[in-house]
């Protein structure tokens, strides 16, 4: 609650949302590997498995690939390489804390199905 939202689109129409708490954990993990905003960033994706057929994956990243897609959302460039970009169009991207933990969560609208552990969906 209180969570502006900043979408960007990037090339091929991707857009992704990151709220700003989760803007401020990224750049929090950003500076604790020391790597730099402005070459590095989150890469966001999308690897098979999980409960529901694909998982979610966060990592920070120094560098991007050729066939990135890079967008600026929220201050924080989003790196998403291209089997990954039509699952994450439109996802958005959040940071909650609650009694049972905290961690990322994603809101997608092309997911189908989806499983309890909020990490994993069906496309």
């Amino acid at each position: 609650m209180g969570s502006s939202t900043e979408p960007q689109a990037a090339t091929g129409g991707l857009q992704v949302i990151l709220t700003d708490k989760a803007a401020a954990e990224v750049r929090r993990f950003m500076d604790a590997e020391q790597v730099a905003p402005a070459v590095g960033g989150l890469r966001v994706s999308v690897l098979p498995g999980g409960c529901s057929g694909f998982k979610y994956s966060l990592n920070i990243e120094d560098q991007t690939l050729e066939d990135d897609l890079v967008l600026e959302v929220n201050g924080i460039r989003i790196i998403v390489d291209g089997f990954s970009a039509p699952y994450l169009s439109g996802v958005t991207i959040d940071y909650v804390s609650s009694m049972q933990g905290s961690g990322f969560s994603f809101t997608n609208p092309n997911a189908t199905g989806g499983c309890g552990c909020g990490s994993s969906f069906t496309a």
